[in-house]
């Protein structure tokens, strides 16, 4: 069995840095061999910096280029096109979320994975956030007893970082398949459903406040879960500021765990003995969770190790941010699973 994973950059973006530090930080196992973008001099800075191989399209790369893998850092519509490529080329394929745009294209990259036979993960980064991992440990050991409901706030400041195109397409509702719900939120529910289980009713309303957004850039939402409990998301990408808010509230029968607005937000404890929050663990931070994402997937790869959780999983997100948007529409209750 090789010891080196081969991988390829397929989308050389902006997420596609936070890919490769966390390669260069968690992930030894793994080469990148091949960097592939439509903008040739974004290929070639990656190419470059790892010693791979620029190219110019998918197709080149997957004909000429030596790598085992790939990692798919694309635009949501192009997800099924890209990944079933893939898979038919024999590939073991990482697909940034969400898996894709429509549950019937979900299926068909599903039935392409079993049909290559080979490992597919879907990149929700939050699975191995460090606090976000913490803070289910300590929900485990009963530290804030049973959980009566929680609370997750995806609200950040609009950031331009994340729309540098000429084009940006992330303002495309016809390229996202939504807005914020769909994509950064699906970040925000990962956590709650590793927390609570599983969610399978939802009811809410979004709004536009940011007008370049043709999705939402607003959503306010309750969550009920199979075990009877509920939790609040609440999601904003704005062009404001923001007062200080944590942006995770775990509220149980003997204490409250938060974790701190911002992406290195630190993780307290607020209990009978500790009124005042304490500290569990220095502030990681969001970008440490693409290492150990990535070094995941270079396991079950190389080791066949299990995922730390399937691509069926990531359904879950999707799943809730359309029953979210038909929620939207007729101001009831959602089913997420039917």
């Amino acid at each position: 069995m090789a010891d080196t994973l081969k991988l390829a950059f397929v989308g050389c973006g902006a997420i596609a840095r936070y890919h490769l530090d966390g390669i260069k930080e968690h992930a030894p196992r793994i080469s990148v061999t091949a960097a592939v973008d439509l903008d040739p001099e974004k290929a070639q800075v990656y190419a470059t910096e790892t010693g791979g191989t620029a190219y110019a399209n998918l197709d080149e790369a997957l004909e000429k280029g030596d790598f085992d893998a790939v990692d798919l850092m694309l635009p949501h519509d192009l997800h099924e096109e890209a990944a079933t490529k893939c898979f038919a080329a024999g590939k073991h394929v990482l697909l940034e979320k969400p898996m894709s745009l429509e549950l019937d294209s979900c299926e068909r990259i599903l039935a392409a994975a079993k049909a290559a036979g080979t490992v597919f993960m879907v990149a929700e980064n939050s699975q191995y956030w460090p606090e976000i991992v913490k803070a289910a440990e300590v929900i485990e050991s009963g530290a804030i007893g049973d959980i009566i409901t929680a609370r997750a706030a995806f609200t950040y400041e609009f950031d331009p970082y994340w729309f540098k195109e000429d084009q940006p397409w992330r303002y495309d509702k016809r390229r996202t398949g939504g807005g914020i719900t769909i994509d950064g939120g699906s970040h925000w529910i990962r956590p709650l459903r590793i927390w609570m289980g599983e969610i399978d009713r939802v009811v809410g309303v979004i709004g536009h406040p940011l007008k370049e957004m043709e999705g939402e850039s607003l959503a306010r939402a309750l969550l009920h879960f199979e075990s009877g409990k509920t939790a609040v998301l609440d999601a904003m990408m704005i062009d404001t500021v923001f007062a200080p808010d944590p942006w995770w509230r775990v509220t149980g029968t003997k204490g409250e765990l938060t974790i701190d607005t911002g992406f290195e937000g630190a993780l307290r404890l607020y209990d009978r003995d500790h009124r005042e929050g304490q500290l569990l663990m220095e502030p990681m931070g969001y970008a440490q969770s693409f290492g150990p994402e990535l070094a995941d997937f270079a396991a079950a790869v190389l080791d066949g190790k299990a995922l730390a959780a399937g691509p069926e999983q990531s359904l879950g997100e999707l799943r809730t941010a359309l029953a979210l948007y038909r929620s939207a529409e007729t101001g009831s209750w959602e089913n997420v699973w039917d």
